[in-house]
């Protein structure tokens, strides 16, 4: 099949042979949540290169637009055990992670039993996150985060692979919360879903509507996702993307000495934002078939990784300027 460089050097000889094998299993995984995802190739792989780079996503769009859809299609498709949480206002903390409760045996010996609540799984759907209280949006921190949650002083481990990805509704929509600067830091990347083209809502119209939906199959399983996300951090990185990266991180923070960011720019992404690009162009390479990431996967990456890391002033907003042109700016000057 592939892209990939097969003059590779002896020492990346198995790089090369399982990134091959896997860019294929990749693809065809591609391919089946396409086939029921209609219009949405862009936020399809970035979903992909989040779960691929051991992530989470936000998943930011108006009701309506499938977003709960292909994270059910995902969990199918990669053979994940997945969960979803429908956030709302009266939601608690213990709604998410789990309780304990007290117990009688026959002896009448009582004893305390924990009891999982949905966050022990391996896809968590947490749909429209910014409805619930933030007391309960944090109660995900710690999951998100390390993996494993704490309850009445009882460490309790999460399943592996872990994903979170959560849906948002624009801010602007009543009865939202925004999200606490740590937890959009926890975000691996935000992925904005806009409307489909006509032709693909056209073809979702003849798809959908009839007796019959497609259904997706089964594509990879645990095994194979853990495999690829290990091979990621294997992947090799060129000097050139290293400084692209470097550069366009660095230029989104005020305090560096340039008057206008310090100007438009209130905060700025920490070095979790470099760790996450370094991961996402490898994932991105390894989806499209190639073995070394581009200056372009950072160039289509950057923004989703950096745009919920990052604040406007309120003069720069006032003014019209956008975190999104912005990011524009540092991606022309870098690469």
């Amino acid at each position: 099949m592939s892209k990939i460089n097969q003059s590779t050097a002896p020492a990346q000889a198995d790089i090369v042979a399982e990134a091959d094998r896997l860019a294929s299993r990749l693809a065809a995984a591609r391919e089946a949540i396409g086939s029921v995802i209609f219009g949405q190739d862009d936020v399809i792989e970035k979903a992909l290169v989040t779960i691929l780079s051991g992530g989470h996503a936000l998943l930011v769009g108006v009701p309506g637009l499938a977003k709960t859809k292909l994270v059910d299609t995902l969990g199918t498709v990669l053979g994940l055990d997945a969960s979803r949480v429908q956030f709302t206002p009266d939601l608690m903390p213990s709604d998410i992670l789990g309780s304990e409760v007290l117990e009688e045996d026959n002896k009448g010996k009582r004893s305390f039993r924990f009891i999982p609540g949905p966050v022990f799984c391996q896809l968590l759907m947490a749909d429209e996150i910014n409805r619930a209280s933030p007391r309960t949006q944090s109660a995900l921190l710690q999951a998100m985060q390390e993996h494993h949650i704490t309850v009445a002083g009882q460490r309790h481990d999460l399943p592996r692979p872990f994903h979170v990805l959560a849906t948002q509704n624009p801010l602007e929509q009543e009865g939202t919360y925004p999200l606490p600067e740590a937890q959009l830091d926890r975000f691996l990347m935000q992925i904005d879903v806009g409307y489909p083209d006509m032709e693909a809502e056209r073809r979702m119209l003849a798809e959908t509507t009839g007796a019959t939906e497609s259904a997706v199959r089964q594509i990879l399983d645990t095994d194979e996702l853990m495999a690829a996300q290990r091979l990621i951090r294997r992947i090799p990185v060129g000097d050139s993307i290293v400084e692209a990266i470097l550069k366009i991180v660095r230029a989104a923070r005020p305090g560096s000495g340039e008057e206008a960011i310090d100007r438009d720019i209130a905060w700025g992404p920490g070095p979790r934002a470099s760790q996450a690009l370094m991961l996402t162009v490898r994932a991105r390479a390894l989806v499209d078939g190639r073995l070394a990431p581009s200056l372009e996967d950072v160039a289509a990456l950057a923004e989703p990784i950096l745009k919920h890391r990052m604040a406007m002033t309120f003069s720069a907003r006032a003014e019209g300027k956008s975190v999104s042109e912005a990011i524009s700016g540092f991606i022309g000057s870098a690469i």
